[in-house]
């Protein structure tokens, strides 16, 4: 069977995509066939930052249309065989996308023995957002330590504990996780941030883990390179831990502390 996780927020430029591409590379890095969906229809960036845009022919939209079948529509991603793309339609309207369309596609690709299905969620609670978590098993709600962003994650949590597949047929419930993007230890001790403590506490979900402020995301990005492959940094050895956790590994929460500057740091600052 495979496993159906949407990664979601409710507010947008949270790192929803970006998470999406280093969240499904690192699986298939592992050796699991998985799927990534792009739910955002009209616009379009998964591709992007995976670096397949110029192999897209065949969209999500087309597929579910009976335009084109799954096999023309997948992209294998160039990282890696175990890794396929659906990409999104850019000149479609978001009503393009139907439940039951959604759920054969679901289906075909389970039939094609990939064991992990990840849905790149857009923002907000509107029809996308609730289709692409409609079949979910686990949903990583990305959230960054501000009220706003907060907010409307717990709004997203009220979604998927009532407007999932899940919870329409009375089963257990879709595995909530989160995920807190853009955190700056030294900016939340200073007050400008939320802590950890501060977002458990609103929503209560259990946390799979925590990706520090980089600027090395944006350049990852715009080079089509999903962050888990900035090999050495800490963004890459936090989605990776994020990876390993959600596979039933136990690893300690880092870059969550602030840095300890030494005397001539303090002194004379550091870049």
């Amino acid at each position: 069977m495979a496993r159906i996780i949407v990664v979601t927020s409710g507010k947008g430029g949270v790192g929803k995509t970006t998470t999406s591409a280093a969240f499904a590379s690192g699986l298939a890095r592992k050796g699991h066939k998985t799927a990534v969906i792009d739910f955002d229809v009209g616009l379009r960036n998964l591709d992007l930052v995976l670096g397949c845009e110029r192999r897209v022919v065949y969209d999500f939209v087309n597929v579910i249309q009976g335009e084109a079948n799954l096999t023309q529509a997948l992209i294998r991603d160039k990282n890696s065989e175990n890794l396929h793309v659906l990409a999104a339609s850019q000149t479609r309207d978001k009503d393009a996308l139907t439940a039951e369309g959604v759920k054969k596609v679901l289906d075909d690709l389970a039939a094609m023995d990939f064991e992990y299905i990840v849905c790149d969620s857009p923002a907000g609670i509107e029809s996308g957002a609730l289709l692409a978590m409609r079949y979910a098993d686990d949903a990583l709600i990305v959230t960054n330590p501000e009220v706003s962003s907060v907010r409307d994650s717990d709004r997203v949590l009220g979604m998927l504990g009532s407007k999932t597949q899940r919870a329409i047929d009375g089963a257990e419930a879709v595995r909530e996780h989160l995920l807190i993007t853009r955190y700056n230890p030294g900016r939340v001790a200073e007050g400008q941030m939320l802590s950890l403590d501060d977002i458990q506490e609103i929503l209560r979900i259990k946390l799979i883990g925590v990706i520090p402020e980089s600027e090395a995301v944006l350049r990852a990005s715009n080079q089509g390179l999903p962050a888990v492959y900035l090999e050495g940094s800490d963004v890459a050895g936090a989605y990776n831990d994020v990876v390993e956790r959600f596979l039933g590994e136990e690893r300690p929460m880092r870059y969550v502390n602030a840095e300890n500057r030494g005397f001539f740091k303090r002194l004379f600052g550091s870049r």
